[in-house]
């Protein structure tokens, strides 16, 4: 027969093998089945998650890279514009 932490048990007893279960549940070595399937269905939920949110992330950080570039896009697109003064009568003068 297999043993046990050691010892065979034949040789333990019915009382201390319960003994044994008890601490092994209470310690949190031995789950019922119920609460192993939740913590098994949970991780899966958070990893489900986990995902969407990086395909969020990765769309984010794509368009952001986009917004960059079109603002360097428009900032060019001003800075060749000439620059000159507005006078009083609403003509523009071109600066030198």
């Amino acid at each position: 027969m297999a043993e046990l932490f050691g010892f065979k048990p034949a040789d333990i007893g019915a009382a201390a093998l319960l003994v044994v279960v008890v601490l092994m549940v209470l310690t949190g070595r031995l789950v019922p089945r119920r609460t192993y399937d939740d913590l098994k269905d949970d991780r899966n939920d958070w990893r489900t998650a986990h995902g969407e949110s990086e395909k969020a992330r990765v769309e984010a950080m794509r368009q952001n890279s986009e917004l960059i570039e079109l603002s360097r896009t428009g900032v060019h697109l001003l800075d060749s514009l000439p620059r000159g003064e507005v006078t009083a009568d609403g003509d523009q003068t071109v600066a030198p």
